[in-house]
């Protein structure tokens, strides 16, 4: 099987082979980019092979946020930022942007690596015949799609993982705690708020059947048809 191609995005070379050298002991394929330009470049010119992007936000000639804006009008890969700025609105901004995951820096690339190897994992090995179906909603998760009454939607990596892990848990109240542990596949530390915000953009571009999502209060949600 060949390896997995991912794009490591940060203006500190030093960064960049720590992640790099991490990455390629757990089998994986690395591309390097210095600035957002060069990210770009290279991202579109092998955006079929990248199969993930980690992603530095404070850069020279282009920022973290507007490589993922680029990146995020033509493609849903999984994007993994990096940043030095732990303040709430930052978070939130990356994940309304449409950002898998957020690691402030200083970390531990092991976790990171973990971090990566759980994306993938959910992305790139799940059954072809893997359809789940409830309300209207079909969800492909081997073309990693969802349908609404026959069109369908654009998601987000996490919307996606959110509104399959709902259905598969259809009439069980979920707990905050809960929903991050299985869909964001490691012990959470942040505010639980990130939940909230990715469960209103899910609601959004679901239309009417955002309906589905019931909030319990002082709890979490359940997907109820």
């Amino acid at each position: 099987m060949d390896k997995l191609k991912i794009l490591v995005v940060d203006d500190e070379a030093r960064m960049r082979k720590l992640v790099k050298d991490f990455l390629i002991k757990s089998n994986f394929d690395v591309v390097e980019a210095e600035d957002g330009q060069k990210a770009l470049d290279i991202f579109f010119e092998n955006q079929n092979d990248i199969s993930l992007i980690i992603l530095d936000v404070m850069m020279p000639k282009m920022d973290g946020w507007q490589v993922c804006r680029e990146v995020r009008a033509y493609s849903k890969v999984p994007i993994i930022m990096l940043t030095a700025k732990t303040e709430e609105r930052d978070e939130l901004q990356g994940f309304e942007l449409g950002v898998d995951e957020y690691i402030g820096k200083p970390f531990s690339p092991k976790i990171l690596v973990a971090r990566v190897d759980a994306i993938l994992r959910r992305t790139t090995q799940v059954s072809s015949d893997d359809i789940l179906e409830a309300g209207g909603i079909v969800i492909n998760k081997a073309a990693h799609s969802v349908q609404i009454d026959g069109k369908e939607i654009e998601l987000s990596f996490k919307e996606f993982e959110l509104l399959t892990y709902f259905i598969e848990n259809k009439g069980i109240a979920l707990s905050r705690e809960k929903i991050l542990n299985n869909v964001w596949n490691y012990d959470y530390f942040g505010d639980a708020r990130t939940i909230d915000t990715h469960v209103k953009k899910l609601r959004g571009k679901m239309g009417d059947k955002g309906e589905l999502i019931k909030t319990i209060w002082g709890m979490g949600y359940k997907f109820e048809e």
